[in-house]
């Protein structure tokens, strides 16, 4: 015991031991030319990247009762994101859980006025039927990771009202699925006069227009984030995306007062479905149409 103490005080007195700065915690140095093969533990220390208590903490606050038990805290988070030192790029969590890397970055946003975006890749994991995340509701990962985003951008925005108030804390879920478009693949032995019915629209019946719209935008290279605006026009719902870049309409019967409304927005891209023109005379009229208004528009049909 004697022996202990003598050591523990030599320890203290060259510096190899250490309390923190409220006592409550003794810190012992390990220094790699010492370690015989041990590696250190961590290299990051302090309340400015926070432990995995602290993740928890952070959790309880925006849920009565905690759906996830291991967070991250977003500290550490948030001290990668400022080892890049770029305040407007992209952050991407392949293994996003309960989505700590979306709550970070919003807290940095805030903090430093950055323009950061963040995306959140999750498999819809299954949560166990008896853990308390199925019990209040989340059947999967990605319902708990929605749903703190919600609350953690709420809870941001309502703690500094003033200093948020431009804060964007909007996202969007966007699942992978197959083609909007028919597999369509027979011989000429198999055509017979009432297939031909079957093959007026290429695109599958269960598609909404938000599928062909985000395919669209996929296939254009149109960014997933940008803004999207719903008018109706005649009737119909059309879209425009990136204030005016992109419109498009997937209703069906669409007339010459949609077309021509469309192509004097001169759009950089328009798009519709093959199917949806009202009658041949819009056909016809189409290009002639925005030839008219917007000649140079780059027009596309699904």
């Amino acid at each position: 015991m004697a022996m202990e103490q003598r050591n523990s005080k030599r320890k203290i007195k060259s510096g190899e031991i250490i309390f923190s700065e409220d006592e409550t915690r003794i810190i012992r140095k390990i220094y790699l030319s010492t370690l015989e093969g041990r590696a250190p533990e961590t290299i990051w220390f302090g309340k400015d990247v926070g432990t995995t208590r602290d993740g928890m903490k952070e959790i309880k606050e925006l849920f009565d009762n905690p759906p996830f038990d291991t967070p991250k805290p977003t500290g550490l988070i948030k001290k990668l994101q400022k080892l890049v030192k770029c305040d407007d790029g992209i952050i991407l969590d392949f293994f996003s859980g309960s989505s700590t890397t979306a709550h970070a970055v919003m807290k940095l946003n805030s903090e430093d006025k950055g323009n950061r975006r963040f995306i959140m890749v999750q498999i819809p994991e299954k949560t166990d039927e008896k853990s308390t995340a199925y019990k209040t509701g989340y059947k999967n990962i990605c319902e708990i990771g929605k749903e703190r985003i919600r609350r953690a951008g709420k809870k941001i925005k309502e703690e500094n009202p003033l200093l948020t108030d431009n804060l964007d804390t909007g996202f969007r879920v966007l699942k992978c699925d197959s083609t909007n478009m028919k597999d369509v693949y027979y011989n000429p032995s198999e055509y017979e006069m009432d297939l031909f019915t079957t093959l007026t629209d290429n695109i599958k019946e269960d598609r909404t227009p938000e599928d062909l719209l985000f395919q669209v935008m996929l296939d254009l290279g149109v960014e997933l984030s940008s803004k999207i605006e719903e008018k109706e026009i005649a009737g119909k719902k059309v879209f425009n995306v990136a204030d005016g870049f992109l419109i498009a309409c997937f209703d069906k019967d669409v007339t010459e007062e949609v077309i021509t409304e469309v192509a004097k927005q001169q759009p950089y891209y328009f798009v519709m479905r093959d199917s949806s023109m009202a009658t041949d005379s819009v056909a016809t009229n189409f290009e002639q149409i925005f030839a008219t208004y917007s000649p140079d528009t780059v027009r596309k049909v699904l």
